[in-house]
């Protein structure tokens, strides 16, 4: 099926399509009613971290502005939003006395889109870790996987039963490698054994979070949201077939074989060496807690070289705005990929989005690159969906343009142009194909 022939109704019914965002990326306020400081308030502060030396302090204004963003997700159609909570607006040092005007935020917000009828999806950890619990070492230390089940708990208790799903983490490959081995996101350490241990820790603290979440009678669904991509070797020379399986390990397989079979791979702890976590007796055990959804997000496609990186450039399919290559059939092939390995009960597309370069002409936000890729992905995924696999959601990556990490302000993502200046909000041309979409024009 052609992708310009794709409607709606060539999916079920049920199917949810959202937009989604996470708190530190949005919010603002960083230090409003409360809030404690983030590791990502820390790390902005560094000299060289962020590329255009911006900060989170004021982002998209959302803790402001928050009624008119909930009309801007009414207005596009769609039936389901996913946020993430940030933990030290409601709890400052991450242990201790919880934060009510916090609380009260997000109690409004879910309300408002309650009212709308639209599905809340919450996310409990988008990275910004209060950096009181940095300051203890951080998801390198063990104690974090108690501290993060409390949260998880107060969270669940109080809103479980108004919300859809519950993710435990967003990409803790992100959070673990670029945070604690690469050093290029916050916390910015670079040591591979405490990347590995906080790896384990938030798989960890996931398995535990689930457990106690369901030992309050919460009914919604809860899993967690992991970065994936099918990795091609960069050539058929045997060293770069072994470098993709080993990368394959270390980004896919260590990751779904602790959550689905209770176990790390053995060729990627041989490869560790030294640098393999410790690992407490019962521990995978815990981890591998059934999932009632496992959250893809997915970008691009990866190459593995055993000598110089792949340039991406060379397969001649476009690039987009971060040098990601445009390549929607690889999510089809991931999505078929998790199902036919892995059985999950339910995969949902959480993250699918790309940077490009925006155009004004005549008043409107030109993003044809953007339109095509949402639109050919979500082609990828319905061929997903005919061939068997459980896929049950599309969440664009973003509502709006918001502060991208080390990027800064400087990358695009969003189906809703922001203005940092004046805080005005227009749909791109992404934005206004969506909702046609969704109502079926």
């Amino acid at each position: 099926m052609s992708t310009h022939n794709l409607s709606r109704d060539h999916f079920p019914n049920d199917f949810k399509w959202g937009v989604a965002t996470s708190s530190f990326q949005i919010e603002g306020a960083h230090d409003s009613d409360g809030k404690g400081p983030s590791i990502w308030d820390t790390f902005c502060d560094i000299d060289g971290k962020i590329a255009d030396a911006s900060n989170g302090h004021v982002a998209c204004e959302h803790y402001r502005r928050w009624p008119q963003d909930v009309e801007l997700i009414h207005g596009l159609g769609v039936n389901a939003y996913r946020f993430s909570i940030s933990w030290p607006r409601v709890q400052p040092d991450g242990q201790g006395p919880w934060n009510e005007a916090g609380f009260a935020f997000y109690d409004q917000l879910i309300a408002a889109l309650e009212q709308r009828g639209i599905e809340v999806h919450l996310t409990l950890n988008h990275w910004d870790l209060p950096q009181a619990l940095q300051d203890l070492g951080g998801w390198a230390n063990r104690d974090l996987c108690g501290h993060f089940t409390r949260y998880a708990t107060e969270v669940a208790r109080r809103f479980g039963h108004r919300l859809q799903s519950i993710c435990t983490h967003n990409e803790p490959w992100v959070i673990a490698i670029l945070g604690y081995e690469q050093g290029i996101f916050a916390p910015g350490i670079q040591s591979r054994s405490q990347a590995m241990q906080a790896v384990h820790h938030l798989l960890l603290s996931h398995g535990m979070a689930l457990q106690a979440m369901r030992g309050l009678g919460v009914k919604a669904a809860m899993g967690i949201v992991l970065n994936l991509s099918p990795i091609y070797p960069a050539s058929d020379d045997p060293k770069d077939l072994a470098k993709a399986h080993l990368d394959d390990g270390l980004i896919l397989r260590w990751y779904m074989d602790a959550l689905y079979k209770g176990s790390y791979p053995q060729d990627v702890i041989d490869h560790l060496g030294e640098d393999a976590p410790h690992v407490m007796p019962g521990d995978l055990n815990t981890i591998a807690q059934v999932n009632d959804f496992l959250g893809v997000n997915y970008y691009t496609r990866n190459f593995s070289s055993s000598g110089n990186p792949w340039d991406v450039a060379s397969t001649g399919n476009e690039v987009t705005d971060m040098g990601w290559e445009v390549y929607p059939q690889g999510l089809t092939e991931l999505l078929c990929r998790l199902h036919a390995d892995y059985q999950p009960q339910r995969l949902w597309v959480t993250e699918n989005g790309a940077a490009f370069k925006d155009q004004w002409v005549d008043g409107v936000v030109a993003d044809p690159q953007r339109l095509a890729y949402i639109r050919d992905h979500i082609a990828a995924t319905h061929a997903a969906l005919k061939q068997g696999v459980p896929v049950g959601a599309y969440f664009a990556w973003s509502l709006m343009d918001n502060f991208e990490w080390a990027s800064g302000y400087a990358k695009r993502f969003g189906l809703v142009h922001v203005d940092f200046e004046t805080q005005k909000r227009t749909l791109k041309q992404s934005a206004l194909w969506y909702r046609n979409f969704l109502s079926g024009q």
